[in-house]
């Protein structure tokens, strides 16, 4: 367990009491979090807070307990690049591992200090004239310079809006909050879902289960997966010689790069892939009226493709059915269907993903005009580099609006802190107090995105997917390399904003005084 206190400082008391001060805020402590806080701390800047809502850093790693948990991206590319692990155990890591690895690094960095969790943000809006963000928990007010969201796009579990859902007597909980005390052996399980959780998940359920339904809306693309053991000599020559291990990221780093034109540029590059994964159902299931089911009639890769070998095995088993029929409602014993089938069920588990495009983040982080951010993107987020907002001054966003690059989301998030540790220096050596991105800056950027992102599978794959608002904007992925996302934001052009002295002479001293002392 990683030493951190557990609250955000004074018990609630009258406003006086309950303010502090610090230079950055940090809400959410996942890899986002984390990898902000390390470098802010590398770069001098030491006064900062990261407030996190659950007892420990970790963040989706934390919570996503439930059995078979796993990364879909290599555990050395899936990690960060200033901190490798040379003891991975797996080539996939399983969340465990991935947990331990994020507390091990707040540890190895001397962060537990910034860290104040059971805090869970329920404000922050910016103070135009005062040029400061203030940030409410139920016990604090903490008043900054800068925010940062950390929050991640998986931090909001989904659950759909099933009619009679609230009058279901059986046990139903989602993937992202596992019910770890209740026992599933000899139930009957309904699964809602056949995303990526859901295709860990059901190996595990199946042996379990008296009977297993799968109520499947759109089927996945399902590759062969090439997890391996990474104990023996592979950990033994990371430990020895570290070079081996760069390389090793580097190689998988241009691996994934490959897949870019594929499913930026033209997606018929893809077909080599979906000729794999209709092979990988023919050899696993063998009827062919359940094979019918699984197979997607939509381009790879317009939905989330994952890996498993154990996925088809398990639907093929004798005591699990996939329903392809709508669910029409809940009812107190079951779940009725479409087809008029009542199937009754002991325990449900949602397999739903998260809310992203209406995370409740987005409600309560309030800009200039005093409008949210959901307010504000009116049900299309819009960003400039997915990192600044219009409107939203000194604040940034990791894993925002179209900044998502093919490849492990950490070298996104790098990249993100080093654009915001690039603004906050230069912002320090040029006495400004707080910056704003244009308004035109950010729409041509968004203009550019939409534009190259027109012919993409995601776009044009012919399938629906949480990576598009309704209308079929793309709002997730940046349009391009991970190269080019990462020379962009290397180090941030001013230019590209609105600049704003600070309010009081005190705060410029201040900045300045951070800037000699590196």
């Amino acid at each position: 367990m990683v030493d951190i206190d557990p609250t955000s400082g004074p018990s609630a008391g009258d406003e006086e009491t309950r303010t502090r001060r610090t230079r950055v805020v940090v809400i959410g402590a996942g890899f986002g979090g984390i990898g902000t806080a390390v470098r802010l701390k590398q770069s001098g800047i030491d006064d900062f807070v990261v407030l996190e809502r659950a007892a420990e850093p970790g963040g989706t790693w934390q919570v996503n307990t439930y059995p078979g948990a796993q990364c879909d991206i290599p555990s050395i590319l899936y990690s960060f690049s200033f901190a490798p692990n040379p003891n991975w155990t797996r080539l996939y890591p399983l969340q465990p591992e991935i947990y331990d690895y994020l507390r091990d690094c707040v540890r190895r960095f001397g962060l537990a200090g910034h860290f104040h969790c059971n805090q869970d943000v329920t404000e922050a809006s910016w103070d135009e004239q005062a040029q400061i963000w203030r940030v409410h928990t139920a016990e604090t007010v903490w008043e900054a310079q800068f925010l940062v969201a950390a929050t991640g796009p998986f931090s909001a579990p989904a659950t759909p809006d099933l009619p009679g859902l609230e009058s279901f007597r059986g046990q139903m909980f989602h993937t992202a909050d596992w019910n770890h005390d209740h026992d599933l052996r000899g139930e009957r399980i309904a699964v809602v879902g056949t995303g990526a959780s859901a295709v860990q998940i059901i190996p595990r359920l199946q042996p379990l289960a008296d009977t297993l339904t799968v109520f499947q809306r759109t089927p996945t693309w399902i590759l062969p997966h090439p997890d391996q053991p990474m104990t023996g000599w592979p950990s033994a020559l990371f430990e020895r010689v570290p070079l081996t291990q760069r390389l090793a990221r580097k190689g998988l780093d241009l691996l994934q790069e490959a897949l870019v034109p594929g499913f930026v540029y033209k997606p018929s590059l893809l077909k080599g892939l979906a000729t794999l994964g209709r092979a990988h159902l023919r050899r696993q299931v063998r009827d062919p009226e359940l094979r019918a089911k699984l197979l997607p009639h939509y381009a790879f890769g317009c939905k989330r493709p994952t890996f498993s070998n154990t996925y088809y095995p398990a639907l093929a088993s004798p005591n699990v059915e996939v329903v392809t029929d709508g669910i029409v409602e809940v009812q107190e014993r079951g779940v009725l269907t479409a087809d008029g089938a009542f199937r009754e069920v002991d325990t449900i588990v949602m397999g739903t993903g998260f809310r992203m495009g209406d995370n409740p983040s987005f409600d309560i982080i309030r800009g200039q005009d005093g409008r949210s951010l959901a307010q504000t993107w009116n049900g299309s987020a819009e960003a400039f580099l997915g990192t600044t907002i219009s409107g939203f001054p000194n604040f940034f966003m990791i894993l925002g609006p179209n900044s998502v690059v093919y490849t492990s989301q950490v070298v996104t998030i790098e990249a993100q802190v080093e654009y915001i540790v690039s603004c906050i220096l230069q912002m320090d050596e040029r006495g400004i107090g707080s910056i704003d991105v244009r308004a035109n800056v950010q729409r041509e950027f968004v203009r550019a995105t939409d534009r190259r992102l027109a012919t993409s599978v995601w776009n044009a794959g012919g399938c629906s997917s949480y990576y598009l608002v309704d209308g079929g904007r793309n709002y997730t992925f940046y349009p391009g390399f991970n190269r080019s996302f990462r020379a962009r934001t290397k180090r941030a052009d001013l230019a590209h904003y609105a600049q704003v002295q600070p309010a009081s002479s005190a705060a410029l001293t201040t900045a300045r005084e951070t800037v000699r002392s590196r």
